[in-house]
């Protein structure tokens, strides 16, 4: 039975700390006066408390219909995506816990979890911006807003990493690496896909490059219809990262030459993380330069107009996509029509059903003295290293500078480019996470908007 309306007054008692209860401070074989199963004493490195072996049931809904038991594990986890540090997360979804036990809380609303898991969070320093972004987030949830974080780049600059600490830091569970994909086409598959890795091959010209390049990455989308169908249809987040990524592929429709939704303000996406200065002043620079090029870029590449015409891409990138569709007819020598691509490229929009998709891409560079030097260590514990010699590997080098400069290019359609530094990474990482929050935000609102006019339509 739901016990509404039990909000609990919390007290500042100069003898509370929420370690105690981990480091044995006091009699584990009672809480709240009532006996319990002796347990062993955990060390203060061990995470279990003896309040997890107590039930709290959460009941959801007006006539608390559905219940589920609460999980201070899950909830430290949602706390962490608002960025308040794990540690500190972890502190409030026990001190949570025991609130509502030792005052026999066993049964609770979710509006009265959630006013005491505020006032936690108030009391720790961390009020009315974090208790948004938690609230931000469980809307985003409910929704089952479709979400596809893509992290683009070439070898050696932290696509692996950022995709995986963002997974972490944001409780998104699915990650997929194109590497994988690649290799699963090229040898499970008839896919006219090379073992030779496109940026060791050798081509006339920088375009003939990003012509095969692009190609490629067409064909790896076809290997990721699946799980992007998925994706659009349950509403499910999921990152991809790899250096097969062209994000043109997954941010346009083919059909109506219009641009997939991203989020609304311009000064958001066109920011690029500078991090190789002092990180307060980039930060500072970064909303500068955002709000004096919001006009002049909120008309440009991907995003539509206000009128809602579709806008006209750099050269650069008509000339790339234009050499796409010429490539495509290698595929019909090797069994695979362009027909079939092109209905593969229309996968991110077309196979979605409900809300639309929020996609946010990102393109991770690094400066060239560093991004070389790792590029060299890299190279010459590749497979392919010993079929080339030393004066090759600079044309290796060269390749992957011209696809990293591609997909800067998109930079001007609004894409994030973020500068990865070894000496600033957290910084960086602290970046894209409020990055990310904040097209999410923007992305939802959208959607509610959309919902709110479509009863006037009808």
């Amino acid at each position: 039975m739901t016990r509404k309306g039990k909000e609990v007054v919390i007290l500042t008692s100069p003898n509370h700390n929420s370690a105690e209860e981990e480091e044995g401070g006091f009699d584990h074989s009672k809480i709240n006066g009532r006996s319990f199963p002796s347990f062993p004493s955990f060390s203060s490195r061990n995470a279990s408390s003896k309040y997890d072996f107590v039930k709290v049931k959460v009941w959801l809904g007006e006539n608390a219909d559905h219940c589920y038991v609460l999980s201070r594990f899950l909830l430290s986890r949602m706390l962490t995506v608002t960025k308040i540090p794990n540690h500190v997360a972890i502190k409030i979804a026990l001190e949570l816990k025991k609130l509502l036990i030792d005052n026999s809380l066993l049964d609770v609303s979710q509006s009265d979890l959630e006013a005491n898991l505020f006032k936690l969070m108030e009391r720790r320093g961390y009020g009315e911006e974090y208790i948004n972004r938690y609230k931000m987030m469980t809307r985003f949830h409910h929704q089952r807003v479709p979400l596809v974080i893509l992290v683009c780049g070439t070898a050696c600059v932290g696509k692996s990493t950022i995709a995986t600490q963002l997974a972490q830091r944001l409780n998104l569970p699915n990650v997929l690496q194109t590497d994988m994909v690649y290799e699963l086409l090229r040898t499970s598959t008839d896919a006219p896909l090379a073992s030779t890795p496109v940026w060791a091959r050798e081509f006339s010209s920088s375009e003939e490059l990003i012509t095969e390049f692009c190609r490629e990455c067409r064909i790896v989308h076809k290997g990721l219809a699946g799980d992007l169908k998925k994706a659009m249809k349950d509403g499910k987040p999921i990152i991809i990262e790899g250096i097969h990524l062209d994000p043109s592929i997954y941010l346009m429709d083919e059909e109506n030459k219009l641009p997939v939704k991203m989020p609304e303000k311009c000064e958001t996406n066109i920011v690029s993380v500078n991090l190789d200065d002092d990180p307060a002043r980039q930060m500072e620079n970064n909303s500068v330069s955002g709000n004096n090029t919001e006009n002049s870029n909120c008309t440009t590449g991907y995003l539509t107009s206000e009128e809602g015409k579709p806008v006209n891409l750099v050269n650069k990138v008509v000339d790339s996509q234009e050499s796409i569709d010429k490539a495509g007819s290698i595929l019909d020598n090797k069994g695979e029509t362009v027909k079939d691509l092109e209905g593969d490229r229309k996968t991110s929009v077309s196979l979605k059903s409900g809300p639309e998709p929020i996609i946010i891409p990102i393109v991770l560079k690094m400066a060239e003295f560093d991004h070389k030097a790792l590029l060299e260590e890299w190279i010459s514990t590749r497979s392919f290293s010993d079929k080339h010699p030393d004066e090759d590997k600079d044309r290796l080098i060269t390749n992957l500078k011209i696809i990293q400069d591609y997909l800067c290019s998109f930079k001007s359609q609004g894409l994030t480019v973020a500068n990865i530094s070894a000496t600033t990474f957290p910084q960086t990482l602290d970046w894209l996470h409020g990055h990310l929050l904040q097209s999410i935000e923007e992305g939802i609102s959208s959607v509610s908007s959309e919902n709110g006019r479509q009863p006037a339509q009808n």
